[in-house]
């Protein structure tokens, strides 16, 4: 009973972080803390990778606890059976580091708009369906952490996933939560399970037993509010959960039953071994060691995209990457330091740069582009040169921006020759870059 009362709790561990960053940590904390894991080295774990995990993937020492871990929190918006592709409607990025025993919670917002590797630009939240239906290597999930790594700058070793059903049940399983609603929601364009609309309507107040359908509507529903109030709501679903959880008087009866709910429902790539590690990781974190962070309205800016208009929120990538640099402090290095090119200085430039391809090979800018805003730099905008015969890349200087021009030079291996400074402002960016044959062989073009 013991083994499977544990058990309980590492799907529980799983499958409510999707809903809660601060739930994962202290339900952890509070649950693993009185059922100690004697059973650890009876267990066997399997050999074979699971779903969206690359074997040249560097992953952290979890089983040591030497090494901070990032995890990709996914949501799907998965309606019954159906097969899929699906979008992803939540994405929160948790960072585990055992060293100083502190976590962080980045909440993402789905419509942010970035470039998804090897697909373009797009929402976010379209990633994971893009790697499902264009056959991606590890599948949706995998294209869905490519992303986010690309996008923040930061790698992302591990994801859970977990649909609507899943998490309805599991409301339902535990006996609903209670929930203080500070505003009445009314939503008449919240989407049903035919791909229609229905009205939703949660009046303001404290809601006791609420059932996991409406809670998943109080956690989803965003017209009428905005994405932003949407992740608030969220974090008190989760702090209902929690709560409820560590009141419960858990019956050994309904364990089965429960694990049987999140196991239909729930996917990560972690496998059993790290799972176990991260439970005992996560009981030493004390509340006051973890860190929250939303990417917020004061981040973005609310653009329509022609032709078909579009709403997205495009990214202040110097604010952002301030952020993420605040939440997931990179190790102190051992020896003489390098410029952090996602430090401080390079936020406060927030110079604007623009890629060209100068070359024939194909899509390079766009790849440059990934590459770069994953270290940091601000790319607005690439494009294709006026020619494609450059056989070196060039800097265009239109401001006066010289950490970001010491970086960048450095990143892509311009020569001093190769880079001038131009009289006078440009009114759209303050740096250009032309892709020259070079960067292409060195990129592997």
């Amino acid at each position: 009973m013991k083994k499977a009362l544990v058990s309980f709790v590492l799907v529980l561990i799983v499958s409510g972080a999707l809903y809660s960053g601060y739930f994962f940590f202290s339900t952890v904390r509070a649950l693993v803390a009185s059922a100690p894991l004697p059973f650890a080295e009876n267990v066997v774990v399997a050999r074979s990778l699971p779903p969206g995990r690359s074997s040249e993937q560097e992953l952290p020492d979890l089983v040591n606890a030497k090494e901070r871990a990032n995890i990709l929190l996914l949501g799907i918006d998965q309606r019954g059976d159906e097969a899929g592709p699906w979008r992803t409607d939540t994405m929160i990025l948790v960072s585990i580091d055992p060293a100083t025993n502190s976590a962080a919670i980045l909440s993402i917002p789905r419509d942010l708009y970035v470039t998804i590797p090897g697909y373009g630009e797009g929402r976010i939240n379209t990633a994971h369906m893009t790697g499902d239906v264009r056959n991606y290597p590890g599948g949706g999930v995998a294209l869905a952490k490519k992303t986010v790594a690309e996008a923040l700058g930061v790698p992302v070793h591990y994801y859970v996933r977990i649909n609507f059903t899943g998490f309805e049940k599991l409301v339902d399983a535990i006996g609903g939560l209670t929930i203080n609603v500070e505003e009445t929601i009314h939503d008449e364009r919240y989407p049903d399970d035919n791909y229609g609309y229905m009205t939703v309507h949660i009046p303001a107040g404290l809601h006791e037993h609420m059932d996991g359908a409406t809670a998943l509507q109080y956690a989803r529903s965003r017209h009428g509010t905005s994405d932003f109030d949407r992740m608030a709501r969220q974090q008190a679903v989760m702090m209902a959960a929690r709560d409820k959880l560590l009141s419960l008087d858990f019956s050994l009866a309904s364990i089965p039953k429960l694990i049987k709910l999140a196991g239909d429902s729930v996917q990560t790539d972690l496998t059993l071994e790290e799972i176990l590690a991260l439970a005992e990781i996560g009981k030493r974190i004390d509340r006051a060691n973890i860190r929250q962070g939303t990417i917020d309205a004061t981040m973005t800016t609310t653009t329509v995209l022609p032709p078909n208009g579009a709403m997205v929120e495009m990214p202040q990538w110097d604010k952002i990457h301030a952020l993420v640099a605040d939440l997931f402090p990179s190790p102190a290095p051992e020896a003489s330091p390098r410029p952090n090119i996602v430090g401080a200085q390079l936020a406060n430039e927030a110079a604007r740069i623009e890629l060209q391809n100068g070359t024939l090979v194909g899509s390079l800018a766009q790849d440059a582009a990934a590459h770069l805003r994953g270290k940091g730099f601000n790319v607005v905008l690439y494009d294709n040169a006026s020619r494609f015969d450059y056989d070196t890349t060039a800097l265009v200087i239109y401001a006066d921006k010289p950490y970001t021009v010491e970086t960048l030079t450095a990143e892509l291996g311009v020569a001093p020759e190769n880079v001038r400074r131009e009289a006078g402002s440009h009114s759209d960016i303050d740096i250009l870059v032309i892709l020259g044959r070079d960067y292409a062989q060195r990129a592997g073009g």
